[in-house]
């Protein structure tokens, strides 16, 4: 009888221990991807969740950064949300007040560059989301997002070609 609970509790010992270490991340990365503080919230539960349920095809595979592959589930289960019918009609154009506590008490200039990221194409903003927002290496960027790391690459100086040139007005200077 033991024996049967152990896997379990392992099992639940190291989802603990995910959501310890990653939830505050995930739960940016959600909101920023999908602009709402609600949708962000479910989807970095759904996240856990699906990890909960994948947690044995982790295990085997052995390698790899469970950070990224909580990351690569977070941008998927977001992907999902935004291809949902309704979310099609939600105004993702969220007013500053309804932001989290730590973009309200950055600089302007900070706050003007977030905003910006979020409305980056959803491919840019990933990179970027997981590059600089949540400091991971471009191989463990590539590896979220289930890419080669020169795809990446790519994505991550468009992204700040885009930024530049919305920063600067468009002029490309």
């Amino acid at each position: 009888m033991e024996r049967a609970q152990v896997p379990g509790l392992i099992r639940e010992a190291r989802l603990t221990e995910w959501v310890e270490a990653y939830a505050d991340a995930i739960l940016r990365v959600c909101y920023l991807y999908l602009g709402d503080r609600h949708l962000a919230e479910d989807a970095m539960q759904d996240t856990f969740l699906k990890a909960w349920k994948a947690m044995a095809q982790f295990e085997r595979r052995g390698n790899g950064s469970e950070r990224a592959w909580l990351m690569r589930i977070a941008v998927n289960t977001c992907r999902d949300y935004r291809r949902g019918r309704w979310f099609q009609h939600l105004d993702l154009r969220t007013p500053l007040e309804e932001l989290p506590p730590r973009f309200t008490t950055v600089e302007d200039e900070d706050r003007a560059l977030t905003m910006d990221v979020m409305r980056l194409p959803d491919k840019q903003k990933q990179v970027v989301l997981l590059h600089y927002f949540q400091n991971m290496t471009l191989e463990e960027t590539a590896q979220a997002l289930g890419i080669p790391k020169s795809t990446a690459y790519k994505r991550l100086i468009r992204a700040e070609e885009m930024l530049k040139s919305s920063l600067t007005g468009g002029d490309g200077k």
